[in-house]
């Protein structure tokens, strides 16, 4: 064969044919009949001008109308005219088409999708048998001459009916059904003229886009950031991917809309489109106490109250294993909120901290100023009054928040909620 990916390309369609044509009840020479018919009808000899005779039901394009409405493509005009985008790359700073490297797209009779994947095989030098054969290469002309004559007008027959798929008629047709902009271009003879702009979909590019978000959201790099974030660990590149939205083109049917459009399940991602919510933050620099000028008790307030529930059940419901779970949940709800902000302030430190008028505690300015990151990721010492800090908000929250109505801790469930603390020792860093 000329190349593995043609080879491989037959070898899935013989195996398909066969697993079709081919009965358990059959004899040994029926089975070897089946066999011999497979390899006539999938050899280059047969295959190649059949593939040809059917490659005009489908027409390769770029910017598909039926991704404007799955009944645009026909009207009583006849087909809309198909359109290949052949524009250049250019480091412009824009999302477009030459721009971003995307397979193209068709769309056509179903029954000759076969064709299309064909012409879409990658070679071995990184060029689509489709590039291959505009260009007449080598590699076009060795695969294309297989009848026995090997003459230069059988590979120009050949190649005239596959270049049928991107071939595209003098007269240019649009359909009523595809979203378009009549742009006033002059007046002449109190006459408006127009220019008519049809508005189409790069679902190549569309496309593309999804497989990079669905590699960001469910890639290997990404499993392997949550379980680090899980355990309390940190993660160089781990980034979240939000407010997406799923579209889907064809319904039941996407392969009405185009190939691309059904090999995706007719499923398309959405980033969010809509201008940034704007919040005010006022973060400021605690002068003199981390745990008294930033932390607020009423941001934890249902989280204290879900405590109060626990602690209100009878002995017999709360020590046991999923109402400990729980509780531990809610004391690490709070503990999260005290680390986020615990961020917050050091993003402002280095603005904002000035030591000569500062009051803050050493173990405080180890904490949260970035000029003393070296001491914090190397000492423990300061960690013990973090560390009491955080379970006296947590302690002195629940009381704050449901008042006379709060349950008295003791000296047990103060020591469980440092050990719950000291468990964030490496994010507290």
């Amino acid at each position: 064969m000329i190349d593995e990916a043609v080879d491989a390309f037959f070898a899935d369609r013989k195996a398909a044919w066969l697993k079709k044509n081919v009965k358990a009840s059959m004899s040994e020479d029926e089975v070897k009949q089946q066999h011999m018919e497979c390899e006539a009808v999938f050899s280059l000899q047969n295959w190649l001008p059949n593939a040809a005779k059917r490659a005009g039901q489908i027409s390769i394009s770029t910017h598909p109308c039926t991704f404007s409405h799955p009944s645009a493509r026909k009207n009583k005009n006849g087909y809309v005219s198909s359109i290949i985008a052949k524009t250049a790359h250019s480091n412009d700073g824009f999302l477009r088409s030459g721009n971003v490297d995307v397979v193209a797209d068709a769309l056509g009779n179903a029954a000759a999708l076969d064709v299309y994947k064909f012409l879409m095989l990658v070679m071995a030098d990184g060029q689509t048998l489709l590039n291959h054969l505009e260009h007449d290469s080598d590699l076009a002309k060795q695969l294309f001459r297989t009848t026995p004559s090997h003459e230069e007008s059988d590979y120009a027959a050949l190649k005239d009916g596959f270049m049928a798929m991107t071939s595209t008629s003098d007269e240019v047709i649009t359909s009523s059904k595809i979203k378009q902009v009549y742009f006033p271009l002059s007046e002449q003879s109190q006459a408006t003229h127009y220019h008519q702009l049809s508005l189409l979909t790069g679902s190549g590019i569309v496309f593309e886009l999804r497989k990079r978000l669905d590699n960001m959201r469910f890639g290997d790099e990404i499993k392997l950031a949550r379980e680090q974030r899980k355990a309390n660990l940190e993660h160089p590149n781990h980034q979240e991917i939000i407010d997406l939205t799923t579209i889907g083109y064809g319904g039941t049917k996407p392969q009405n809309i185009s190939v691309l459009n059904n090999q995706n399940g007719g499923k398309a991602h959405l980033l969010l489109s809509m201008p940034p919510k704007l919040q005010r933050r006022d973060i400021h620099f605690p002068t003199s106490d981390f745990f008294a000028q930033v932390l607020r008790y009423n941001h934890c307030k249902v989280q204290f109250e879900e405590l109060d529930k626990l602690y209100r059940l009878p002995n017999e419901h709360f020590n046991n294993m999923h109402t400990r779970a729980q509780r531990d949940e809610l004391y690490q709800s709070v503990i999260d909120y005290i680390i986020e902000k615990m961020f917050l302030v050091r993003e402002v430190a280095t603005q904002q901290f000035i030591a000569t008028s500062s009051k803050l505690p050493k173990s405080q300015q180890i904490w949260l100023c970035e000029h003393n990151k070296q001491e914090r990721l190397t000492t423990d010492s300061w960690l013990d009054e973090i560390y009491d800090g955080m379970v006296n908000f947590v302690f002195h929250g629940y009381e704050k928040t449901l008042g006379k109505k709060a349950i008295m801790f003791g000296h047990e469930e103060y020591r469980h909620m440092k050990q719950v603390v000291e468990s964030n020792k490496e994010i507290l860093r």
